[in-house]
């Protein structure tokens, strides 16, 4: 890897876990400090790499650095090392004997445990998202504004918020008691789930971003897969949720970001290997007796890997649905639903069920309805399509329907 290179990548894939072994270590009170300490560790390879060349091994060279950084300023800023000594350094003899610990193992640690804090449930959802792209993914504040369709005033806002909020509440970094890790899990689920979906039906024309914003959603779900404590069903359902969508990554848009609809993909741009991992981790999930809304969900997207038009599918898909919206209704699912009704029992069917769920300000309800009536009732088809491009609150959307519209009319 070229020099320019080499300092960037190592940004995106050390800096999450020198900040988060930082953060454990001096508290949820200090992020800021923690975050300080990592950028200047960086900023010395900046300086220092250009002039006395690349050392042999660059991420053992960020590691020392970070590590006498930390010290100094632990030695240095004595109102700040008494502040926690007591949380950092319980029976050592002085500051200078604190251990930075950068193991594998507290590195991960590390991780996950910040992971938790910043799902905890009096952060906001949308603070939750921001402070794990930044701490947890190594983020910029102007990737999170793009991958967010924000602004770097708005996104800053938010982190100050999230930041005072660990400090008001008193959140220590650390893994819920066993008690309490069931019912914080799900939080965290639920933030990764959101996560990928920031990146996977993400309006920014950055394909780069948006994949990075999918596979650190993947990578921390991973994390949690690997750890003996929150290795639990619904983690590989999750996890196989995630791969079967990122799987498909690559064939639903263009070049420009417009959306390329389920069947009119390139099937051959799906990528098998991925598709191969969702299966083996659905499978996992599926051996205990527990059932969540991922898997679910996995399983509607793993029939989603098979191309073939079949009643079959369709009938799996249906029931998937139907068992879904029982254990957690959401009137997204209940709509989704409709269509695969209308390819199990007919158009006619799905009308009838969809005109139940009056989504009005639904943009995806009336595409569907207009979807439902072609060939049943053009004029009414028609008149639902329109009514959801005054809807859709994105170009891409707009887009989408505007081609169903012109199709539409070229065939009348």
């Amino acid at each position: 890897m070229e020099q320019q290179e080499l300092i960037p990548h190592l940004f995106r894939t050390e800096y999450r876990k020198i900040t988060a072994v930082l953060c454990k270590t001096f508290g949820a009170d200090n992020i800021d400090i923690a975050e300080d300490i990592t950028g200047e560790t960086f900023l010395s390879a900046l300086e220092t790499w250009p002039y006395k060349g690349v050392p042999q091994n660059p991420v053992a060279w960020l590691y020392l650095v970070e590590k006498n950084k930390a010290k100094n300023y632990l030695t240095r800023d004595h109102v700040f090392s008494e502040k926690i000594s007591t949380q950092i350094i319980s029976n050592s003899t002085g500051i200078e004997e604190t251990e930075i610990d950068l193991s594998d193992k507290n590195i991960k640690d590390s991780q996950l445990q910040m992971l938790f804090a910043v799902c905890h449930p009096a952060i906001s959802v949308e603070s939750q998202i921001g402070l794990a792209l930044r701490i947890l993914c190594g983020f910029g504040i102007d990737e999170i504004a793009n991958a967010l369709l924000s602004n770097k005033e708005t996104i800053n806002k938010r982190l100050f918020r999230a930041k005072e909020k660990l400090r008001a509440e008193k959140i220590k970094i650390e893994f819920p008691d066993e008690a309490e890790i069931g019912k914080r899990l799900d939080t965290v689920l639920t933030t990764l789930y959101l996560l990928f979906s920031e990146g996977y039906y993400s309006e920014s024309r950055d394909v780069v971003l948006r994949e990075d914003l999918c596979l650190e959603a993947m990578r921390l779900t991973y994390l949690l897969i690997e750890n003996e404590q929150t290795n639990q069903p619904k983690v590989k359902a999750l996890f196989a949720l995630m791969c079967f969508h990122a799987s498909r990554f690559e064939a639903r848009k263009t070049e420009n970001g417009e959306i390329i609809l389920y069947h009119d993909q390139d099937e051959s741009l799906w990528n098998n290997e991925i598709i191969a991992k969702g299966a083996y981790y659905l499978h996992q999930a599926s051996q205990e007796n527990e059932i969540s809304k991922y898997h679910l969900e996995a399983a509607i997207a793993y029939m989603n890997t098979i191309k073939a038009d079949t009643r079959e599918k369709w009938e799996n898909i249906l029931q998937y649905y139907n068992l879904l919206l029982q254990l957690e209704y959401s009137p997204v699912a209940a709509l989704n639903r409709t269509y695969a009704l209308s390819k199990v029992h007919g158009k006619q069917a799905a009308i009838t069920e969809a005109e139940k769920l009056k989504l009005e300000g639904n943009h995806f309800y009336y595409t569907l309805l207009g979807e439902l009536y072609t060939s049943i009732d053009d004029e009414k088809a028609l008149q639902h399509l329109k009514k959801a491009i005054l809807l859709a609150k994105t170009n891409t959307d707009r887009q989408t329907i505007q081609r169903k519209i012109e199709t539409f009319t070229v065939t009348r």
